[in-house]
């Protein structure tokens, strides 16, 4: 468990160049601190190599245009600086997050003159739950923040401040045992975890809420081909609370968690199957060749 990332050894990328990791700063008076104009990805490195690695430009260059940033940087230059950062830290398997946000020019809700900053950073990462409860399966509470309106919010986006809930949600569930939550959105809709899609199976069918109001993730849509891949139907759905007691086996999905079955929603109880063994070694094998 690292105790301090801003205390890491080695280097990161910061506005075009590596510098060492202590040395890489902002002004606490950024406008990304106080308002929350900063959009990220999470990224993972296996063998060397950036899984999804377009996909996840994309996705940041997305997030970066719908929260009015001009990109600071070409898709191919965000693609050395991934790579330099892990070779100067000697990472083949780990986590890589790539950053961009509004810097100190301006402080106020308007924010035109100030100056775009991105960045990237790498460390080691093996799973996003620990081992113990990702062979168990994870326990999810039900959280009592709800994801937010399309007209409330980018939610299509990886923007900083759509995290805030998220956060409440996780030490909620923490406080009182559990591994992560599970959330609703706001028509009372079963959403996702706070930082995964979620997928229940039944009857051999895996089924999946429609992301009309948080992100489609990457990996996501990839476990959805894995399904298909292997003759299992995916149904693309409304799923209600009361729904959830009828799933058989659960997991959820994301560049983090990878695939990671679900043994506990509240009070109802899983027992990841043939279809969690399934997903979890083709994801291993797309994923580590």
């Amino acid at each position: 468990m690292i105790e301090d990332y801003g205390r890491l050894p080695g280097q990161l990328w910061l506005d075009g160049k590596l510098l060492p990791w202590g040395e890489a700063q902002l002004h606490v008076l950024s406008h990304a601190l106080h308002y929350a104009s900063s959009v990220f990805e999470g990224e993972r490195a296996y063998g060397g190599k950036i899984f999804k690695e377009q996909e996840h430009t994309d996705r940041l260059i997305h997030s970066a245009t719908t929260l009015g940033m001009e990109f600071p940087c070409s898709g191919e230059e965000l693609s050395q600086a991934r790579h330099a950062v892990l070779e100067a830290n000697g990472i083949v398997d780990g986590y890589v997050r790539p950053v961009v946000w509004r810097g100190s020019e301006m402080m106020g809700i308007s924010a035109q003159r100030n100056t775009i900053h991105i960045a990237v950073a790498a460390w080691e990462w093996p799973s996003y739950f620990s081992p113990e409860a990702r062979l168990k399966g994870i326990r999810l509470a039900l959280a009592d923040w709800r994801r937010p309106s399309p007209e409330t919010a980018p939610v299509n986006t990886k923007a900083a401040g759509l995290y805030m809930t998220c956060t409440l949600a996780k030490h909620a569930a923490e406080r009182d045992g559990y591994d992560d939550a599970l959330m609703l959105d706001h028509r009372g809709r079963v959403a996702e975890t706070t930082g995964a899609n979620i997928f229940f199976v039944r009857d051999g069918v895996i089924h999946t809420p429609v992301p009309d109001c948080f992100l489609d993730g990457i990996t996501r849509r990839t476990a959805i081909g894995i399904a298909k891949a292997n003759g299992i139907e995916v149904i693309e759905e409304v799923i209600m609370p009361d729904e959830i007691s009828r799933a058989e086996e659960v997991f959820v999905t994301g560049t983090a968690a990878e695939v990671t079955p679900v043994s506990v929603i509240g009070q109802h109880t899983y027992k990841p199957g043939k279809i969690c063994r399934l997903m979890i070694e083709e994801y291993a094998k797309l994923t580590c060749g």
